[in-house]
């Protein structure tokens, strides 16, 4: 028998997960707008929502009414694996929607190749490490030039430094071209098409170019779907470093919050500027401290899938095109199932099972895997590291308690830290 939620829960689900949700997509869009609607308080009524349906129907997948209609919850964590272990040609992500904290482009499996090898999807450090690890040193002198870090400070200086990794040091400058991709599809084509004939082979749209024209042509055999739409391409890449300036203050925020952390990895930080070749990019510690942030905040606080053909849910069948919603969130944030919830525990992640663990999933899992993870990675945990180096974060706000609970949402807006010469 099918789990449904009564109209009492589904108005509370309503009014605690899905309008918040909704709200918060509309901030991320017009951050000066509305932002009281999105407080720190909702995620825990969400919590607080979710866990009271879980325990009413016993952990099974309930169906309730949200706002744009009804979707299918998955609550407990042996239904977290089948959501994950589902065939990416059965659930679909909707599009402009993101796995984690470094959006992937690809929609058909010609785009998703050109995606893996493009971001080296699965390789720790990205072949092209070197000259990003030089890009992000370059642009962090304008991180680190004031004594305090705020939000349009780090936006500034990631987005220049995405420009660069993206389409080359020629586009550093073209602070509209965000904008433009926005506006005309035709005139954004030919504006990257001329940074594309630029680009240094390093670069994103350099290393694309190998599998496709980077003015969006069929490739020389004859697939269009291999063949890269270089505006949508380049907007998707974009858009993920869009991502980095809020996982980049939260992660310096917590560090500041915990000291010896932050003294461990400032001393990883400079052993690494000492060394050549992979072990730069690498910064283990910085990386379990920056998937640590992802956890306690998602880029992405639920995945939506809309599902192509009937699936099977703990005996229970749906029919093709239902919505199901993964609250992430809620997941990595269970005291129920995550030890030490609602702390800064970046050790947890030492383990290569912690990687592979369906409750915690900063970046999806299987076959449905960001494969700008380790990019993603890389880029934030060096501009931590350029930061840390020679610097000591405090917070000025907000102030957080590092042996109590941690707030269940932190605004980056809200962010200042202020810096000190170690």
């Amino acid at each position: 028998m099918t789990a449904r939620a009564g109209r009492g829960e589904s108005a509370r689900f309503a009014a605690a997960h899905a309008l918040p949700a909704l709200v918060r997509d509309f901030v991320s869009v017009r951050p000066r707008a509305v932002r009281g609607h999105a407080g720190p308080g909702r995620p825990r009524w969400s919590a607080a929502t979710l866990r009271a349906l879980r325990e009413r129907h016993g952990g099974a997948p309930v169906l309730v009414r949200g706002l744009t209609g009804t979707v299918l919850l998955i609550l407990d964590p042996q239904d977290i694996r089948q959501f994950y272990a589902e065939p990416v040609g059965s659930l679909v992500q909707p599009t402009g929607e993101a796995d984690g904290g470094f959006a992937h482009a690809g929609f058909g499996a010609g785009r998703r190749a050109v995606d893996d090898s493009v971001l080296a999807a699965g390789l720790t450090v990205h072949p092209s490490c070197g000259a990003f690890l030089s890009v992000l040193t370059d642009e962090a002198r304008r991180l680190t030039a004031g004594g305090s870090l705020e939000l349009a400070r780090v936006r500034h200086s990631v987005a220049r430094a995405a420009r660069r990794i993206v389409l080359g040091d020629a586009a550093a400058e073209d602070a509209e071209l965000g904008r433009r991709l926005g506006r005309s599809h035709d005139r954004a084509g030919a504006r990257i098409a001329a940074y594309a004939d630029l680009a240094e082979p390093h670069t994103l749209i350099g290393r694309a170019r190998r599998h496709a024209d980077p003015l969006g042509r069929p490739d020389r055999h004859g697939s269009d779907e291999a063949s890269a739409d270089p505006v949508g391409q380049v907007r998707q890449w974009l858009a993920a470093f869009d991502l980095v300036p809020g996982v980049l203050l939260r992660t310096l925020l917590l560090l500041g919050a915990h000291p010896a952390e932050q003294d461990a990895v400032a001393a990883e930080a400079r052993a690494a500027g000492w060394v050549q070749g992979a072990a730069q990019g690498a910064l283990p510690r910085l990386r379990a401290c920056v998937r640590e942030s992802l956890r306690l905040y998602p880029a992405v606080p639920d995945l939506i899938r809309i599902t192509r053909a009937e699936t099977e849910w703990r005996g229970v069948r749906h029919p093709a095109g239902t919505c199901v919603v993964l609250p992430v969130l809620f997941h990595q944030r269970d005291p129920d199932h995550v030890p030490a919830a609602h702390v800064f525990v970046p050790g947890r992640w030492a383990s290569r099972e912690a990687d592979q663990d369906v409750r915690m999933a900063p970046f999806s899992h299987a076959g449905g895997r960001c494969p700008g993870e380790q990019l993603g990675l890389l880029v934030t945990a060096a501009l931590c590291a350029e930061v840390l180096r020679g610097h000591r974060v405090r917070p000025v706000r907000p102030e957080l308690d590092p042996l109590g609970p941690l707030p269940a949402a932190l605004d980056p807006q809200g962010i200042r830290l202020r810096l000190t010469r170690r």
